[in-house]
């Protein structure tokens, strides 16, 4: 045979070069993919941080201090000898009004304090005024104390028009809620030289101290005749005896049901006027000690709340706190960081919990007092600040000092209620017994001030991952365990991928079945509940013991690897068992009614969405999770190691302790960190669940509300921008903080268990 060289030759070239193209396809497929996979692991870090970023571009304005601007001065329009009642601007910052102790009511220009109207309230020409007090300032109105014993009651304000062509246009508007003659305050006409006035809907109530020492309280409501429209003012009277002594200070709360009195340098003397026919002294309170001095005292909005400024520039709040029944105590609720010299004034804000205050050395201070907050500090002149004004909105400030001048300015304030400590710390709010953590972001009336703690939801989305995590763990790993490492692997074959198809399914469903279906079951059947969940373990102890005692040729008739099947009957048994002893032990122990006896006898709330039930259901749901991940892991444990283990005369519960989980313990940790951010994070169950209470309660048998849960149902109700919405964004800041402080810790140990068990 004549074998060609040339052609073996071209045909092993032929060969080599083939070989070259498969390995140069090969190696450019390998670098592509090594570049596609770290433009995409690059892609997820830069999603990830975008995430973060823009989470906090959200969040960031709730903690930055209001922005003050537009700052000038003028001198008070109109008499600026003459001491300022009312100081307030329109809500677009056009123009600004104030009520002078004559009787002079002056409109001018905000920015430059240019006059542009003035109104003179029609005082007897035989009077002269003596006192005056202004009322919540939400309403607008003032008094006038006359030296005859009468006041003059008058709202000021602003008309809103627009002309032909669209224009805005505002006008001065006087109003004069109980006619516009003086009401007889003092039947003796003595001059009044302290004044305090309230007014709402139902009527107003002025409270008047005479020049020889009487104080007097009295209530007016307008009775209008409904044909001929004519105006009757009804009153009703009484003097207070004996009447503190050194009144320096007289306030009506909003709601005109109880009037404070200020006696000498500290002692606040507080009365119930419901009855504006008969006074009743409730109690005597020292508001500083024996060596300060009270300078100061408003209400803030509201009504319920005194704010009291000293000599010593020091600010504290007060409100009436309940003790037994229906019998409250002034008591002193927090303190504010100090001005730098005495507080001279004091002026709530329109609409929300903020004040400011000033001092004797002309600095003017904004707070905020349900956050705690100081939210600026700033000197506006070398005299004391004598009036404040805020506009309706709290966006501009307008102080008055001593010389006569006006300093303006326009506030960006939106987010006056948020600090870490109204975010997460105990608060003490109106009407509240005692401090506590709140999440309320909305209420029915004007009077609410806004409870903005996360820590309830912090609180709500651990307890709902601890009680998912109880249940979810013990069956995930001890079915992995068995599926892994002992069962038959036709089972298994079976099992796993019916437990990996249980991840896809959705949790809304989950959640449907949980409040509509579980709870009322387990709620009607508590006792039998409590005890299957007990029993639970106890029943698969009993019955690997039973199946011990059983004669060896029936126990090997089960092949190795089926005995979980066996199971199944014993576990249908047992909850079946357990469910029906339950109602005879509910009646001999618990008169047939365990959640009542335990909310009535034992004092235990139960709520029929609870911790259990969401524990059941989120454990349901965490469980494939956990499972799947943790099962891969043992079984991906390499078989030399088991069979070198068992050959050297370990027994399988030895090699399965010592080896199996050793090695794929990396891998066990991932699934548990895995199914706790998925516990987390989870909203439909927790939301469709529990009674989505924002409260702070271990009990099992109480709901929660989640930060996630939060979120879902909030979040469509938050105007943008508003504070309500940038703290929804905040509680979506804290669950990505928390998973990636988790994650990173979980991967930080996951990694140190693989260098430590590697060389297994």
């Amino acid at each position: 045979m004549n074998d060609n060289p040339n052609a073996a030759a071209n045909a092993r070239s032929l060969t080599v070069l083939s070989v070259d193209r498969a390995m140069g396809r090969r190696l450019w497929t390998d670098r592509w993919f090594k570049y596609l996979m770290t433009i995409g692991g690059l892609g997820v870090i830069v999603a990830i941080s975008a995430i973060f970023f823009y989470l906090a571009s959200v969040v960031v304005p709730l903690f930055t201090p209001p922005k003050v601007d537009a700052q000038t001065s003028y001198p008070a329009p109109g008499n600026a000898q003459q001491p300022a009642v009312l100081l307030q601007a329109d809500e677009r910052l056009e123009a600004l009004v104030r009520a002078q102790a004559d009787g002079r009511v002056v409109f001018a220009d905000f920015a430059s304090g240019q006059p542009q109207a003035e109104v003179v309230l029609p005082l007897p020409a035989s009077s002269a005024v003596r006192s005056s007090a202004a009322a919540d300032r939400a309403v607008s109105v003032m008094a006038l104390g006359l030296d005859d014993g009468r006041a003059l009651v008058a709202k000021v304000g602003f008309k809103t028009s627009f002309d032909a062509e669209a224009r805005r246009i505002i006008e001065p508007q006087v109003e004069y809620p109980v006619g516009e003659q003086p009401v007889a305050i003092d039947p003796q006409q003595r001059p009044l030289v302290k004044l305090a006035v309230q007014h709402s809907a139902d009527g107003t109530t002025l409270a008047a101290l005479t020049d020889d020492g009487r104080l007097w309280v009295s209530g007016l409501a307008v009775e209008r005749n409904p044909i001929t429209g004519e105006e009757k003012v009804q009153s009703s009277a009484a003097e207070i005896q004996p009447a503190p002594p050194s009144v320096r200070d007289v306030l009506i709360e909003f709601k005109q049901r109880e009037l404070f009195v200020l006696s000498g340098d500290r002692e606040l003397w507080r009365y119930d006027i419901s009855d504006k026919s008969a006074p009743q002294l409730l109690e005597k309170v020292p508001l500083v000690g024996p060596d300060e001095r009270v300078t100061a005292l408003t209400m803030l909005s509201g009504g319920f709340s005194i704010i009291v400024g000293t000599d010593r520039g020091n600010l504290a709040q007060w409100f009436p706190v309940r003790e037994e029944g229906t019998r409250f105590k002034l008591t002193h609720i927090r303190d504010f960081k100090p001005m730098p010299a005495a507080v001279t004034v004091l002026e709530p804000e329109y609409h929300r919990k903020g004040f400011m205050a000033g001092d004797a050395k002309g600095n003017l201070g904004s707070y905020f007092a349900t956050s705690k907050r100081l939210l600026f500090q700033r000197p506006l002149s070398d005299q004391p600040l004598v009036r404040l004004g805020y506009p309706p909105r709290g966006n501009a400030y307008i102080a008055q000092d001593a010389a006569g001048r006006l300093h303006v300015a326009r506030v960006h304030n939106e987010y006056p209620e948020v600090s870490f400590y109204a975010v997460w710390q105990k608060v003490w709010y109106e009407s509240y017994e005692e401090p506590a953590y709140v999440w309320q972001s909305s209420a029915a009336n004007a009077d609410f001030e806004p409870k903005f703690s996360l820590t309830p939801l912090t609180y709500g989305t651990l307890k709902a991952a601890f009680y998912a995590m109880i249940v979810a763990v013990p069956l995930a790993l001890l079915g992995a365990i068995y599926t892994a490492y002992f069962m038959s692997p036709k089972i298994r074959g079976a099992i796993k991928p019916t437990i990996e198809v249980m991840q896809a399914l959705p949790t809304v469903v989950l959640g449907f079945l949980a409040g509509l279906w579980l709870a009322p079951f387990v709620e009607n059947n508590l006792a039998g509940v409590l005890l299957t969940i007990a029993t639970f373990p106890l029943a698969f102890f009993a019955a690997a013991w039973l199946f011990t005692l059983l004669p060896e040729a029936v126990r090997l008739r089960v092949p190795p690897g089926w005995e979980a099947a066996w199971l199944v009957p014993v576990v249908v048994l047992q909850v079946w068992l357990c469910l029906t002893l339950g109602h005879p032990i509910e009646a001999a122990l618990f008169g047939g009614d365990m959640p009542n006896w335990l909310s009535n006898v034992a004092g235990i709330k139960f709520e029929q969405r609870n911790s259990l039930v969401v524990g059941i259901a989120m454990g349901f749901a965490v469980t494939p999770t956990i499972f799947s991940i943790a099962e891969d892991a043992i079984f991906s444990v390499p078989k030399h190691l088991t069979t070198g283990s068992l050959a050297l005369g370990a027994t399988p519960w030895q090699t399965l302790t010592r080896v199996v989980l050793l090695t794929a313990s990396p891998g066990i940790f991932s699934a548990i960190m895995i199914g706790l951010g998925r516990a987390v994070g989870e909203t439909m169950i927790v939301l469709m669940a529990t009674g989505n209470t924002a409260v702070m309660d271990w009990s099992i048998f109480t709901g929660f509300r989640t930060l996630s849960a939060n979120i879902g149902v909030e979040m469509p109700e938050a105007g943008v921008g508003e504070t309500h919405y940038r703290l929804l964004f905040l509680s979506a800041l804290v669950l990505f903080a928390f998973t990636f402080v988790v994650n990173t810790l979980a991967e930080l140990v996951r990694q140190r268990l693989r260098e430590r068990y590697q060389t297994i």
